[in-house]
């Protein structure tokens, strides 16, 4: 068995993760560099992502894989702390969107038929992917099937009715998904990149949550407001109130 050098023991270590308000504004205020500065907000997402996954699996030598991982930030993110991450993708332009290449060891395939084997992955886990496939419950099927027993099932979203629900239409898809991709497309003269119908979906919090406590193969271990301090989670218990507040939800759930 090879030994790791202490800086490579070091490495393993996730950042310790705190739910508090000081993150919350950290993370809402990358916001505003999506569009403008995504390694910046992606990678902060990312290592921010992986510290709160660790609070819930050992991931040292994990197989993880990252469910619509796209150009692979989660992904380096995962191996930094020592997991074994397999990226799987759809869209092979995603994923070499960000350094003209496909990240290492991805795999293409199709979120709502996972190319793996059942019960085969330690960790699935999927960041603000849900949103875009047309049937999102198949695509939390799945990831619960390729999850071993006892592994672990980490799925977050953008539910509709968040203030970012409609991405870079927002928020005027409270008008209607399709009003706002049509205004979008009149003051920016191009199509947003995700079209209400085609590439963006409707999903509820009240329909997550549904689905995650009846599901058949999994326990929910834990659902909460992602982005929020850990002192709002209630707010997930108020219907109505959650599909704004909310913003962006998370389930953990434990594979039977």
């Amino acid at each position: 068995m090879l030994r790791r050098t202490r800086q490579e023991r070091d490495v393993v270590h996730a950042e310790p993760f705190r739910a508090d308000l000081a993150r919350s504004i950290r993370l809402f205020s990358a916001f505003r560099k999506e569009q403008t500065d995504p390694d910046f907000f992606y990678g902060l997402l990312a290592r921010d992502t992986v510290a709160q996954l660790a609070a819930y699996a050992d991931l040292d030598g994990a197989l993880v894989a990252d469910v619509g991982g796209g150009p692979g930030y989660f992904t380096d993110a995962l191996r930094a702390v020592g997991a074994r991450p397999v990226c799987v993708d759809c869209d092979a332009g995603e994923m070499s969107a960000r350094t003209g290449a496909i990240p290492d060891g991805a795999v293409l395939g199709s979120a709502l038929d996972l190319p793996m084997k059942t019960g085969s992955v330690d960790v699935c886990f999927s960041s603000n992917v849900l949103e875009h496939v047309p049937d999102p419950w198949r695509m939390g099927d799945e990831m619960v099937r390729v999850t071993r027993p006892g592994g672990l099932v980490y799925l977050s979203f953008t539910n509709w009715l968040s203030p970012w629900g409609g991405h870079e239409t927002s928020p005027w898809h409270y008008l209607g998904g399709h009003h706002a991709a049509r205004r979008y497309a009149r003051r920016h003269g191009r199509s947003p990149k995700n079209v209400y119908g085609t590439s963006l979906y409707a999903v509820s919090v009240a329909r997550a949550l549904a689905w995650a406590r009846r599901h058949p193969g999994a326990d929910l271990v834990d659902a909460l407001p992602r982005y929020h301090p850990r002192w709002a989670t209630p707010v997930i218990h108020l219907p109505g109130v959650r599909e704004i507040v909310t913003w962006n939800l998370l389930l953990v759930l434990r594979r039977r």
